[in-house]
């Protein structure tokens, strides 16, 4: 009887967000989650997170896996993988130790695929524009 209380409770923990639906605020997710309609906010989950094809998410999101066929404008950060398929658009950084990003899809913004705890504060150094271009044409006269 133990197979059969624990095959139920895993499909009957599955939330779905239809096409048609819209939510504005902090979402959160104990199980798998399949979201095809608009969410405008936050989203956690705890386990993995599909955005559909007709889904449009502006969220900062983190969950276990993401799988991305829609558009979504924000960062994701994933425990342990990124999948961004052919149909999807992805605007805003993305961190997950394993990261696919297959043929069609489009992907703005930066990427770290070192997992979330490892990552250490790194300071980086921007010149202003003139400054690299003096320093440019510095190396070229001396050259």
């Amino acid at each position: 009887m133990a197979p059969r209380a624990s095959g139920p409770a895993a499909s009957e923990g599955r939330a779905y967000l239809d096409r048609g639906s819209k939510i504005v605020g902090k979402i959160s997710f104990e199980g798998p989650a399949r979201i095809d309609g608009e969410v405008d906010g936050e989203i956690n989950a705890k386990d993995s997170l599909m955005i559909g094809e007709s889904a449009v998410v502006t969220a900062q999101i983190r969950a276990a896996s993401v799988s991305v066929a829609g558009k979504v404008s924000g960062d994701i950060v994933a425990t342990q993988r990124i999948e961004i398929r052919p149909s999807a658009k992805v605007s805003g950084n993305i961190t997950a130790p394993v990261l696919s990003v297959q043929e069609g899809a489009q992907f703005e913004g930066h990427c770290s695929m070192q997992p979330e705890g490892i990552r250490e504060d790194r300071k980086v150094t921007v010149f202003p524009k003139e400054e690299r271009v003096a320093q440019a044409a510095g190396g070229l006269k001396q050259a």
